[in-house]
């Protein structure tokens, strides 16, 4: 299973931005132990749904930590019997690209 999921929280500090709440949920993911990357938008985990989705749930109650309020985008691809999909749909689609 890949999930792309992105937090957002509101109703903290107004002066300190969302970027330190989004540090502490990329940690809980990079804590994990689980495949995972974050760009500009998201942070993508891979792993077995329990597993990923506790990622998801700890990573937005961090990045809640002082909010009143988190919004959570997530999606998921759940393809029953692959891995390491991460990196090798994306190497897919760079094959094309040569």
């Amino acid at each position: 299973m890949l999930v792309a999921f992105s937090v957002s929280p509101s109703g903290g500090d107004p002066e300190g931005g969302v970027s330190e709440a989004v540090a502490r949920a990329v940690k809980v993911v990079r804590d994990s132990g689980l495949p995972n990357s974050t760009n500009a938008m998201f942070t993508n985990v891979e792993g077995e749904w329990d597993e990923v989705m506790d990622v998801v749930k700890r990573a937005v109650e961090a990045a809640g930590e002082g909010s009143s309020r988190v919004a959570l985008v997530l999606k998921a691809d759940i393809r029953p019997g692959y891995t390491g999909q991460l990196t090798a749909k994306v190497e897919r689609v760079e094959d094309h690209l040569r």
